[in-house]
């Protein structure tokens, strides 16, 4: 069968992908893990939040949020968003960041707006009084559901003729005769279009297949459950987040999911938790709240990858014809994937970004590996 698009990895990156490219042709999937997703994906505190990260990161997010809100029939069974809002906390001497963080919020998020104390703590009544100065809420900060998003990906590659290949990890990489060739320990696939969407393992794809790195750094992120304080209804608190992102928690599945915000530089891995980083999350939960922390449910940690520009990459490799880079997702991958998938496709197969992605002042030079490697 002749495969017209290669995409190695089945996370978010791939798997979105894939679903917009198999409208344009044969889709093969290579994933090297025994299921798609198993990495950085599957550990995401999964917010959707059209104020977080740079312009490049929130016109994608914006151009995402229709596909999001109202995914196509048979994408899923069940919404994909859901109501939750972001509280951003600040001690009285952060005055200036919560101002920056307060105008940035409202610029790009209308509904945002500072919170009196009163409402602060009705919103999350474990805050310590003697602690906070400032909140705000974004109102319009949604929870996502990461599996049903990354599923429907999935399902709509398959039912549009796509294949996903898992246990097969892209041990070499050539080209001949215009077609990237991958063995891998199932055996060989070829396709005249390589996506690369190996996540934390993307520059080592690369480097596979003799080409340039983008300076990809996988830093850790940590994140941990435990149960909620007696007699006390989670629900429908907001995540909280300190302005300094030295820390936040939010509900999860009737627990308090809680992450020190880490980001630590590290090899790519199947990444573990740190003990200490566990302690340090710990330790500022029970300083700004009077949630004492005793016991550890769940432990876990992911590898959110970044370039230095803190950018997605997307396009062509400026040394490598058919070379398609999709890395740098950081912590933005699963809420800008359905406009990532589109650009990937759009850039893949030469065609011009959708217009409305565009229309949000994105440029393909934003996003084009050449800016990282000094190509023109």
């Amino acid at each position: 069968m002749t495969i017209d698009f290669l995409i190695l990895g089945g996370g978010i990156a791939g798997s979105s992908a894939g679903y917009f490219l198999s409208e344009r042709g044969r889709v093969t999937v290579l994933e090297r893990e025994d299921a798609p997703g198993y990495h950085s994906t599957g550990r995401s505190a999964a917010l959707y939040t059209e104020t977080y990260g740079n312009a490049a990161i929130r016109a994608l997010t914006v151009a995402s949020g229709p596909f999001l809100r109202d995914p196509p029939k048979g994408f899923t069974q069940h919404p994909l968003l859901s109501a939750r809002g972001a509280m951003i906390i600040a001690r009285p001497e952060d005055r200036e960041a919560f101002g920056e963080a307060l105008a940035e919020g409202q610029r790009y998020s209308p509904g945002t707006r500072e919170l009196t104390r009163h409402e602060t703590l009705a919103l999350c009544p474990v805050l310590r009084r003697d602690w906070f100065g400032f909140a705000l809420i974004e109102t319009a900060a949604m929870d996502m559901d990461v599996h049903a998003i990354h599923q429907g990906y999935l399902r709509g590659l398959r039912a549009r003729g796509g294949v996903i290949v898992t246990g097969a990890e892209a041990q070499t990489i050539d080209r001949k005769y215009g077609l990237w060739s991958v063995a891998t320990p199932i055996g060989r696939f070829d396709a005249p279009i390589l996506i690369n969407a190996a996540g934390a393992w993307a520059d080592d794809i690369a480097g596979r297949a003799g080409i340039r790195p983008i300076g990809l750094v996988p830093k850790r992120r940590t994140a941990f459950t435990i149960d909620p304080p007696a007699n006390t209804d989670i629900r429908a608190w907001p995540m909280v987040i300190d302005v300094r992102e030295s820390l936040y928690f939010k509900p999860e599945s009737g627990k308090l999911l809680v992450s020190p915000a880490d980001e630590t530089p590290t090899a790519p891995c199947d990444v573990q938790p740190e003990e200490i980083d566990i302690a340090e999350a710990a330790a500022r939960l029970e300083e700004r709240t009077n949630i004492e922390v005793t016991r550890v449910n769940r432990k876990w940690a992911g590898l959110r990858s970044f370039v230095r520009d803190k950018t997605l990459v997307a396009g062509h490799a400026p040394d490598a014809p058919g070379f398609v880079w999709l890395a740098g997702q950081g912590g933005y991958g699963i809420m800008t994937s359905p406009a990532m998938g589109r650009v990937t496709a759009a850039l893949a197969t030469g065609d011009d970004l959708p217009a409305d992605i565009l229309d949000r002042g994105l440029k393909p030079a934003d996003l084009l590996p050449d800016r990282l490697l000094g190509a023109s």
